[in-house]
């Protein structure tokens, strides 16, 4: 008996609408879909329209604002899934890549101690690679995750948790925690002054309150935040003049020092115990062969990782 060769289909299918079928059951929606493959909004419409038409199929019925998959969709989503990943792993390993002479763009996604970090490494990376685009992402341990898995970042630099299964990791610094403090107030910061004096807290999501907090509370002690900022950028001139106090990890401090804001600060040992402070870099695993990839991720540890 003759098996029957899928190749007709194959051939009949526009390859290319795989990954639009890809970020539509990501996104749910037309729209971020576009945005993700940077495809204009009627491109990705006529994408679909051409998916629907091929597997004869709705795939995405309108709710509202959110499109939800068929089972159809569902289905061929769980079988493509694999295939696609291990397509877009070999094609990468096949690309050669040469920093002085490649064009490409790197999208990195970065917490906001990290792209302190970054200020001074970037004119290095222009240097090294002169006609890359590099595009840096603010993103955080809730958000980088979802920036992964919708391919909007190939990697992520950062505090990181509940990552993608199809990501790969590496701890590329640990560190501890240090009070920062104007130099000409007084120091070192012991617990009762801890709790004492005032306190600046970087809060990008506006709260006012962080594990010194628990910490405080098992030791029955309590401070006062009374300023929150919303980056690391705005935290070492604000705290100039004043009595208050920040603590920020070892990887801030040395931030801080690069770009020459130290000189009339002061970083004192925590009073209170601090967990380890890790630094990792996560990255798509679809791209972990990618010779550009390698590159960026081997020139960003270099740069970044504790010396």
């Amino acid at each position: 008996m003759v098996q029957r060769s899928h190749d007709g289909g194959l051939r009949r299918l526009d390859m290319n609408l795989l990954p639009v079928f890809a970020a539509l059951m990501r996104e749910r929606s037309v729209t971020r879909a576009g945005e993700v493959l940077f495809l204009s909004q009627p491109a990705t419409s006529s994408a679909l329209a051409r998916l629907r038409a091929f597997f004869g199929d709705e795939l995405f019925i309108r709710n509202g604002r959110t499109l939800e998959p068929t089972p159809k969709a569902e289905a061929l989503m769980e079988q493509l899934a694999p295939a696609m990943q291990a397509v877009a792993g070999a094609i990468a390993s096949s690309i050669p890549f040469d920093p002085a002479t490649d064009t490409r763009t790197f999208r990195i996604g970065m917490s906001e101690d990290v792209q302190m970090a970054m200020i001074p490494v970037l004119p290095l990376l222009r240097k090294a690679a002169p006609h890359c685009r590099i595009i840096i992402r603010s993103g955080t341990y809730r958000t980088i995750p979802r920036m992964l898995e919708s391919r909007e970042i190939n990697t992520a630099i950062g505090h990181t948790e509940d990552l993608p299964a199809a990501t790969k990791q590496r701890v590329i610094r640990r560190g501890g925690w240090r009070v920062l403090r104007d130099s000409a107030s007084p120091g070192p910061v012991d617990l009762n002054a801890y709790c004492e004096r005032p306190h600046m807290l970087v809060t990008p999501r506006g709260d006012l309150s962080g594990f010194a907090d628990e910490e405080l509370a098992r030791l029955g002690r309590k401070r006062q935040v009374v300023l929150g900022v919303p980056d690391f950028g705005l935290m070492p001139r604000t705290l100039i003049g004043t009595d208050m106090l920040c603590l920020v990890t070892e990887a801030v401090v040395d931030a801080v020092a690069a770009l020459g804001g130290l000189e009339r600060l002061a970083a004192d040992p925590p009073p209170i115990p601090c967990p380890e402070a890790v630094t990792t870099m996560a990255w798509r695993t679809a791209v972990d062969q990618d010779a550009g990839e390698v590159w960026l991720r081997a020139q960003l540890v270099q740069h970044l990782a504790r010396r």
